[in-house]
């Protein structure tokens, strides 16, 4: 029996564009990409914490270093500029793997620079 699990995520990301003429995704600095075990194209869920919306899609690469996480599309309607949001990928995995199985927690300060956890 597979169960699926958290895999990774981004916590407290700012999103820093949103732009809605666009083909629908997520781009994430590739940095943060490669510190939560991110893939392009894989789907994440994000969720909005300044009005609790929620929504999936697909990762696409940001520029490396600029701290970029802009939603494109029609979650731009959901998603501003300034708002904190976490996004989190899963992944499934038996049932023994998934009882020792740690996901990775990106912690990210104002900037999305990836900050130590306390």
């Amino acid at each position: 029996m597979l169960i699926q699990r958290l895999k990774s995520k981004i916590h407290r990301g700012t999103i820093t564009q949103a732009r809605l003429n666009y083909v629908g995704s997520i781009t994430i600095d590739e940095d943060l990409m490669d510190s939560a075990d991110l893939q392009e194209g894989e789907r994440v869920q994000i969720a909005n914490n300044n009005n609790g919306a929620r929504m999936e899609t697909y990762v696409i690469k940001g520029e490396r270093g600029s701290g970029i996480i802009c939603l494109n599309g029609a979650s731009a309607r959901l998603f501003h500029p300034g708002d904190i949001s976490i996004i989190m990928s899963y992944v499934y995995m038996d049932m023994e793997e998934s009882k020792t199985y740690k996901p990775k927690v990106v912690l990210v300060d104002e900037n999305n620079k990836q900050i130590e956890m306390p």
